[in-house]
């Protein structure tokens, strides 16, 4: 073998176990395969928050009862076409990726839906979608500009974006309905007594539908944990996955059509 054959083959063989050096944005890209539910995300990142929230996540009525809200006062309207159509923002501050990874989200329930995420031209109640401090939404539309927060570092996953963009459409937690002790126990020794108002029950409509453990809108086992030790049980099945982080569920779905009387889903 010539001394250039043997150049070549080490140049080649350098170039295959070259590895890319990561940009800047990619060292926080998130990854959809993380094993960490929702509720351990959005409390981590809400950890910290000047704002208060309910539930973890929820910004507080300016002027309405939230207990009545989702199901009553705060829908978005539908239009004569049979489509309930809500502007939003994006802000800027979001890379190509981050960004990707929101509209992802937005189009999730036009798929199974009639809801329509659409880009914002002139309407006057809209939902603004920003990197502020922690991941948190108000529930239901309250009319003009409103927040959903999906802060860079450890909001932008599309499971959290499905979840907070729940609340703006009117839905509360799955753990906090009405009818909530019949499935699950809420273990009031393990948590923060300071942090137990966030598990109080609602007086919720819940549409004539089964409790859903499988709910993109119940929180984990251990949400608000001191101790590392179960806050929520279920009560019917032990065993039962709770606080999936992935995608709305097919009875989170149905709710959402039943909801906005989207008739062809």
């Amino acid at each position: 073998m010539t001394l250039y054959s043997v150049s070549v083959l080490l140049l080649l063989l350098a170039a295959s176990q070259a590895q890319p050096v990561p940009g800047p944005e990619e060292n926080h890209l998130p990854q959809e395969d993380d094993i960490v539910d929702i509720s351990e995300k959005i409390l981590a990142s809400n950890n910290n928050s000047a704002t208060f929230l309910m539930e973890g996540d929820l910004l507080p009525p300016k002027n309405r009862n939230a207990m009545k809200c989702a199901y009553q006062s705060c829908l978005w309207p539908k239009g004569s076409d049979g489509l309930v159509t809500i502007a939003y923002t994006i802000s800027g501050e979001f890379d190509w990726h981050e960004t990707s990874v929101i509209t992802s989200a937005l189009k999730d329930f036009e798929d199974k839906t009639c809801i329509r995420f659409v880009p914002r031209r002139y309407e006057s109640d809209y939902i603004s979608i920003e990197s502020q401090n922690g991941c948190f939404s108000a529930l239901g539309r309250q009319g003009g500009r409103q927040t959903l927060s999906l802060q860079k570092y450890g909001c932008v996953y599309k499971g959290i974006g499905i979840h907070e963009l729940n609340h703006a459409l009117g839905f509360q937690h799955e753990q906090t309905r009405s009818d909530r002790d019949q499935y699950v126990q809420i273990n009031w020794n393990n948590m923060d007594q300071a942090m137990a108002y966030n598990f109080f029950k609602y007086d919720t409509n819940n549409l004539n539908t089964p409790y859903d453990y499988g709910s993109i809108m119940h929180y984990g086992k251990t949400a608000f944990s001191i101790n590392g030790r179960d806050t929520i049980s279920p009560l019917t099945n032990t065993f039962v996955e709770i606080g999936q982080r992935k995608e709305l569920s097919s009875w989170d779905i149905k709710r959402i059509n039943m909801l906005y009387s989207c008739t062809n889903y």
